[in-house]
């Protein structure tokens, strides 16, 4: 009798190149199909917006919508957003979303004249517009024409999409559940990016507009490059170039909100018109407000819009996420766990992706999970490496203290003044800063 013996051979095999990204991608290209349309506005003017859509139609899918002047390239329906896949939005996916991106009024692809931080018209009548009206209407649109929705939709962006995230929760549509404006965009005059309590941020300013203020007659795939500064060295070329008028001079004659920034150098109706913060009233959808410590363009604008909603809202479920992140540092590639030089013992923006935002938009647009493990504000302490979860903010329980700037430049919780300086001023104590810099006695007593 013979005797057979059958063996198993498994072969590993490695192929180069193929990262966690790639197996996102081919998952998405086998689970998603892209479509483009043009929306419909209420003036006939009519927006771009690409859509990945579920081929499952067995069930009913949330939509989940990116309003941004950035682009929502690239352009054809066989071309996919990178970003769908190789960030945590493919969280969104594998969730069975339906993502939306849309270019606004004005910008690329879309239709119609572009104008920043639009201001937001309470009082709209017939086919007038603003950028909460264009979200109702392509609102309405997805609603009446995405195949399998649930007619249930969400608005979320970062810096100027944060603003536009804004401008959805004004909309009034009663589709919109739930809207996250992130390093919102909201007041250019008092906090954000070119301008902080009025002070005018030029570097900022003419970096951004030489390129992104450029006109666009017509819609195009191709953006406009900004200024090629003539040196290797930044520094150098601000510093030489001098005054403001000189930088006008080379912006040229056809950016127009940098024309509109030196015509109106003051606080005045022209700026408030264009601060959400005046009519954040009467907000219907949950708003979950995100912001990050370091972040140098819009951390003003994260807990001023978060405060305003407070404020003028009673029922409003308003909730503030402020980590130790740069400028949108929560929603890229990494996890959060650094900046620079400093480590935060965690993944800092893992934990926000996964126990924050994603079980927030899940909760409001697939009634799915709950959101009461999401705190009124959560916090992170960057000197003690935790977040911090606190039922108001400002938490009832903060003791707010003074601190001083005493001999050699030190910081001091008391006040140290030199009996010389004091005397000098007529016995009048002087603000601690003043004394620091009129003093040359040697230590404070």
């Amino acid at each position: 009798m013979k005797k057979y013996f059958t063996g198993f051979c498994f072969i590993v095999l490695f192929v180069p190149g193929l990262s966690a990204q790639n197996i996102d991608s081919l998952w998405v290209r086998e689970n998603y199909y892209k479509v483009e349309k043009m929306l419909p506005m209420r003036d006939g003017i009519s927006l771009f917006t690409a859509f990945y859509i579920p081929k499952d139609s067995s069930v009913k899918h949330p939509i989940l919508l990116n309003r941004t002047p950035y682009s929502c390239s690239p352009y054809g329906a066989d071309k996919f957003n990178a970003r769908i896949h190789d960030t945590y939005w493919i969280n969104y996916l594998k969730e069975g979303y339906i993502i939306a991106i849309q270019d606004v009024r004005g910008r690329w692809m879309s239709e119609g004249e572009f104008m920043d931080v639009r201001p937001f018209n309470p009082n709209k009548k017939n086919k007038e517009i603003d950028e909460a009206s264009d979200t109702y209407d392509a609102i309405e649109w997805m609603v009446n024409h995405l195949p399998a929705n649930n007619k249930r939709v969400g608005v979320f962006g970062i810096s100027y999409p944060g603003f536009y995230a804004t401008m959805a929760a004004l909309s009034g549509h009663p589709a919109l559940k739930a809207v996250s404006p992130q390093a919102p965009v909201t007041d250019w005059f008092q906090g954000d990016d070119f301008h902080h309590n009025g002070a005018f941020f030029l570097m900022d300013a003419f970096g951004f507009y030489s390129g992104f203020g450029k006109p666009r007659p017509k819609p195009t795939t191709v953006g406009s490059p900004g200024f090629r500064i003539p040196s290797q060295d930044n520094y150098d070329f601000y510093l030489k170039t001098g005054a403001i008028k000189n930088f006008t001079k080379l912006m040229g004659d056809s950016i127009a909100f940098w024309k509109d920034m030196m015509k109106h150098p003051d606080h005045d109706e022209w700026w408030k018109a264009r601060n959400p913060r005046n009519f954040v009233n009467n907000i219907k959808p949950a708003v979950l407000v995100v912001g990050g410590n370091f972040d140098a363009e819009d951390c003003f604008g994260a807990w001023n819009l978060y405060k305003a909603i407070e404020e003028k809202n009673n029922n409003t479920d308003n909730r503030v996420v402020m980590g130790p992140w740069v400028h949108g540092g929560w929603g890229g590639r990494s996890d959060g766990s650094y900046l620079g030089n400093v480590r935060f013992g965690k993944k800092t923006s893992e934990y926000y992706q996964r126990n924050i935002e994603f079980p927030f938009f899940n909760f409001y647009l697939k009634l799915k999970g709950t959101v009461r493990d999401i705190a009124e504000a959560t916090v992170f302490f960057s000197g003690e490496n935790e977040w911090r979860r606190f039922n108001e903010w400002p938490s009832k329980n903060v003791e707010y203290t003074n601190l001083f700037i005493v001999n050699n430049g030190k910081l001091s919780f008391e006040k140290k003044y030199c009996k010389q300086c004091i005397q000098r001023l007529h016995q009048r104590p002087c603000t601690p800063g003043a004394v620091y810099r009129r003093c040359a006695h040697g230590a404070h007593q």
